[in-house]
């Protein structure tokens, strides 16, 4: 079995007028936010879908599925905190996760050292294994148009070192 394995997530959702808007676990001020079945925080179920697929354990729609009334509005820091305990459970640890947000409005990157430190504390990892960014589409597409939000996310997670391994 490997040592090393990398994840991808995507993530897209429409942005809606007078919707609380959050990302990287932190509310952002902004006059719309993202709309979905959860809170809609397209940052946290990137970095969800790039670690359950390091771990080859799917993504996050099969363990969290938006047919269940029990995730109906549901943090999704507490989504993350399971996949951390399936990761767990699969015998890895997160190494790093890149991230990149891609908004026009509102402007992000003030908001980044916040929501590192957010992440940080959920995971229970050091603030220097997450990285993310932030870009616009120069108003090109759906995102430079204001409709939505989509992010990227890739993560390297590595093999926990086991008693007598």
């Amino acid at each position: 079995m490997t040592d090393f394995r990398i994840g991808f997530g995507y993530d897209v959702h429409q942005l809606k007028e007078n919707v609380d808007f959050w990302l990287g676990g932190i509310k952002i001020p902004h006059h719309s936010g993202a709309v979905g079945h959860s809170d809609a925080d397209v940052l946290i179920h990137v970095i969800c879908d790039a670690l359950l697929g390091a771990a080859n354990l799917r993504d996050i729609g099969y363990h969290f599925s938006d047919q269940d009334p029990q995730y109906k509005g549901i943090d999704s820091k507490l989504l993350l905190k399971e996949v951390l305990v399936l990761l767990e459970k699969s015998g890895y640890v997160l190494g790093n996760l890149d991230a990149t947000i891609c908004l026009q409005q509102p402007k992000i990157n003030p908001h980044i050292p916040a929501m590192k430190a957010c992440l940080a504390e959920v995971m229970q990892v050091a603030e220097g294994q997450i990285s993310i960014k932030a870009t616009t589409t120069e108003t090109l597409g759906f995102v430079g148009r204001q409709e939505g939000v989509s992010a990227y996310c890739v993560a390297l997670i590595q093999r926990k070192n086991l008693p007598n391994s």
